[in-house]
């Protein structure tokens, strides 16, 4: 019994030996094809990977310096607005179970000159030392009291080398329209790598940027043995709405949240090329089984059992995978290492400002990605596997079985499941906010897609050979595609590798040229004035008094000029604020100002006590909010009754954004200030003469100007910068494409060399068995870019009005760049015949007559 189950020690290594042979000979024959499956595994994997290690560090970082800057505080009490009355803090200072209060002014100060902010911290020392202890600024010894004065700021080292400003030097910021010095009177007790704060007296602070008597948040220490959560719930019952009550990780969750989607996305697009890679392994391993075919079988003669072979070509799969994943494993380290370095931490999306990270070794991310270019490798090898294993070695001796080998691929129904699969899940909302459903239903289309060309193949190609039987045609046509029509099986593989490559492309190129298009026609719609002027280019303590925007609108030459107030509104702790945004909007004729989405609630319908509001198109996503509704919000000293009097379309804040007109928000909130101006400018007067007037005002050289093709023109290049990684993956997926066609046409042309041999014997010269293969090649890549562009469109019809929206709660309108598609295809087709010939050259360089021989 012992005998029966435990398998001898010399067949063991037997198997060992055969295993090695089989799969070095393989190699050896064909490396290309191995070099070319590893490439794309490798790409596909250091591109996930190298995303993942950058947002990971970013992310990471950020949350650090976030917990940093509220120290060991249990609880912050903020306002639904930016800030609120510091009478508040006394009152939470005497809450039962709070042990320590401590108020803080945060703000983010213009700096001139630079184009970011400042952070300021304004705090009360003593409070502040006990919970936030490294939060301190360390004055000298010959000033100690610096710490409480007012021309006196406390900068962090990465702030001290940003500003260029070392202690005793002074730093300039605005307030206002006015220009504040401030001495710096040395640095902090600790601060985070990279992290740009100051510190100063939150009185001082109050006075210098006119917020008396104002607190942005309370940090609150508990006392022992409190309920944490218990007691946030039931200090935010007392509070209303008017102040949140939120903890530490709430500002991790915010972070997570606003970055969430584009990080899954860029692993997403990121993840294109490990698909393609999976394909070229299938495609690999497929003709090398049908090319095999005979091998395979003559071992199963000798004794070689099922399972064995199963595992030998798993294993060869298998190998390729772990090769080319630990090489992509590599590769992302060095491109995030890089990247980091030169590039930031953002990779165009702007969600981490002022951090440094640094990349380190994650081991559940590398055992992710390794598990993936490995199961890729495995799963490509599955199929092409059991189909070897199921053969009978009779039949698959006979020459000529090949076709039969892949006979079952045309079978239409596990495609046509997957493609209605793919529909259904279209419908459905996302998960977590997150659009997995929408990528599943990507991921779906394109297996089934692919997995109908067998099908697909054998019809256009026999009723192509139908048709040209009836003709009078030239014999490598006709030749081509008797071989076409009647080995579907052969080409589609052929074919797969054009089809999954193109459509990739079809795909993201249609989305990005449609995402592209729409933002600039939004752009178009939404500057239209003449002039664009600005107080505050970064931070949000720069803006216009009333006596000063008279005087701005009264220089020569302007028309009309219209005032916006920018600020920010908290509905939710765990959510990102929402921006807020007054401006001079007509109420019967919003859609001349924004860009609405659907119709507009008339002002008849508006009761009386209600201010209209409208809304951006990720309010209605991520807060309900619809045409008509009525809510109440936290906009001035009280809550206000507003209703939605209409959606429009904003591609800058994904967060959510509500606009009030100008005249309702200061009636509400006393804010008479403006932080921007659209101005109109008279006929006959150029914008150089308006400029120069404004810059002869005496807050003048506080202002900033721009044109509209100026905003336009940067804000298209901040867009093309964002989708630099999407671009990449496009050249990814075109070169990943031109290789699985090279390699394929190769692998099967010379697979082919008996055949080539038979058609020289019967006068068939070389130059005609190249004219076939030129045609096979153009035919097969012709329908391959008919059918890719087909299943690309569909699935570009997903990314824009599925996975867009549920990513980045926006719309957009569908646009397909003709050029560029025309130009790849052009290129992916030449490409594809002049492989197809280069590859014939080497198969008919064979005797004709020992490769006829051959076919025993």
């Amino acid at each position: 019994m012992n005998d029966r189950a435990t398998p001898p020690a010399g067949r063991i290594a037997g198997s060992r030996l055969l295993a090695r042979w089989l799969l070095g000979a393989e190699w050896r024959s064909h490396p290309a094809r191995a070099v070319v499956a590893i490439a794309t595994i490798a790409l596909g994997v250091a591109l996930g990977y190298a995303v993942q290690l950058i947002n990971s560090a970013a992310f990471n970082e950020f949350s650090a310096a976030a917990r940093s800057l509220s120290g060991q505080a249990d609880l912050q009490v903020r306002g639904a607005q930016p800030t609120f009355d510091e009478t508040w803090y006394p009152r939470l200072a005497r809450e039962p179970g709070v042990a320590l209060a401590s108020p803080v002014l945060d703000l983010d100060v213009t700096v001139p000159g630079e184009t970011a902010a400042l952070k300021v911290l304004g705090i009360d020392v003593f409070r502040a030392s006990r919970i936030a202890p490294e939060l301190i600024g360390v004055p000298s010894a010959q000033r100690p009291l610096d710490s409480l004065s007012s021309d006196a700021i406390f900068l962090s080292p990465a702030a001290q080398t940003w500003l260029k400003a070392a202690p005793g030097a002074h730093v300039a910021l605005r307030s206002g329209t006015s220009t504040l010095e401030f001495r710096v009177a040395g640095g902090i007790v600790r601060t985070r790598p990279g992290q740009r704060i100051a510190i100063m007296d939150i009185a001082a602070a109050q006075w210098r940027f006119n917020l008396q008597g104002k607190v942005s948040r309370v940090d609150l220490q508990l006392e022992r043995g409190m309920d944490r959560e218990s007691f946030k719930r039931r200090l935010q019952a007392r509070l209303g709405n008017q102040l949140v009550v939120a903890e530490t990780r709430d500002d991790e969750n915010r972070t997570d949240r606003l970055s969430r989607a584009y990080r899954i996305n860029m692993n997403v697009l990121a993840l294109v090329a490990l698909f393609t890679g999976a394909f070229l392994v299938f495609s690999t391993q497929a003709l090398a089984v049908v090319r095999r075919r005979s091998q395979f079988a003559m071992l199963r003669v000798v004794g070689v059992t099922r399972a064995q072979l199963l595992r030998q070509i798993l294993m060869e799969g298998a190998l390729l995978g772990v090769i080319g994943s630990v090489l992509g494993l590599a590769l992302g380290y060095a491109l995030s290492s890089i990247a980091l370095r030169f590039f930031g931490s953002d990779l165009g999306g702007g969600y981490f400002p002022g951090v440094q990270p640094h990349v380190s070794f994650e081991p559940v991310a590398t055992t992710v990605f390794l598990a993936l270019g490995i199961g890729v490798s495995v799963l490509g090898s599955l199929v092409p596997a059991l189909e070897a294993a199921r053969a009978r070695p009779a039949a698959a001796l006979k020459a000529g079985s090949e076709e039969g080998a892949l006979a079952k691929l045309a079978t239409p129904w596990p495609a046509l499941g997957c493609i209605a699969v793919a529909l259904v899940l279209t419908l459905l909302p996302p998960l977590f906010d997150v659009p997995v459903l929408g990528y599943l239903a990507v991921a779906l289309l394109l297996i089934g897609g692919i997995a109908l060309m067998p099908r697909c193949t054998a019809i256009v190609f026999t009723a192509l050979s139908q048709w040209r039987a009836k003709r009078r045609t030239n014999a490598a046509a006709t030749l081509a595609l008797a071989r076409l029509a009647n080995a579907p099986g052969q080409a589609s593989i052929a074919m797969g590798g054009v089809l999954s490559s193109f459509a990739l492309i079809v795909a993201m190129a249609i989305m990005v040229a449609s995402f592209r298009v729409s933002v600039d026609e939004w752009l178009t719609h939404l500057l239209s004035a003449d002039l664009y002027v600005r107080v505050t280019p970064n931070g949000d303590t720069g803006s216009l008094a009333p006596a000063e925007q008279a005087a701005l609108a009264a220089v020569p030459g302007i028309k009309t000029a219209a005032f916006t107030r920018t600020s920010h509104l908290t509905l939710d702790p765990a959510r990102p604020a929402i921006a807020l945004l007054a401006r001079e909007i007509d109420a019967n004729d919003p859609g001349a100002t924004l860009q609405m989405t659907g119709p507009v609630l008339p002002m008849s319908s508006v009761h009386e006590g209600e201010t209209p509001i409208w809304v951006s198109e990720a309010m209605v996503d991520l807060y309900g909010y619809r045409l008509g509704e009525r809510v109440r919000l936290s906009v001035g000293a009280h809550e206000s009754n507003f209703v939605v009097a209409g959606v429009w379309r904003d591609y800058v804040r994904q967060t959510g954004a509500i606009q009030l007109r100008l005249a309702d928000y200061r009636r509400l909130t006393g804010d008479t200030g403006a932080t921007d101006v659209a101005v109109s400018i008279q006929r006959g007067t150029s914008v150089n003469e308006v400029i120069a007037g404004l810059r002869k005002l005496p807050f003048g050289p506080a202002l900033e100007f721009a044109q509209p093709g100026e905003i336009r023109a940067k804000t298209l290049t901040i867009f093309d910068r964002s989708f630099a990684v999407t671009y990449l993956l496009e050249a990814v997926a075109i070169v990943s494409g031109l290789f699985g066609v090279a390699a394929t046409f190769s692998a099967q042309t010379l697979a082919r060399a008996r055949e080539f041999g038979m058609l020289r014997h019967v006068g068939v010269t070389r130059r005609q068995v190249l004219a076939i293969l030129a045609a096979e090649g153009g035919m097969l890549t012709a329908l391959g870019i008919a059918v890719g562009f087909v299943l690309g469109w569909a699935i570009s019809l997903i990314l824009v009005f599925v996975v867009n929206p549920q990513s980045f709660h926006w719309s957009m309108s569908m646009h397909i760049p003709w050029s560029v598609l025309g130009t790849v295809a052009a290129v992916m087709l030449v490409a594809s015949c002049a492989t197809a010939v280069v590859a014939g050259r080497k198969a008919i360089s064979l005797d004709a007559v020992r490769a006829v021989k051959e076919d025993w």
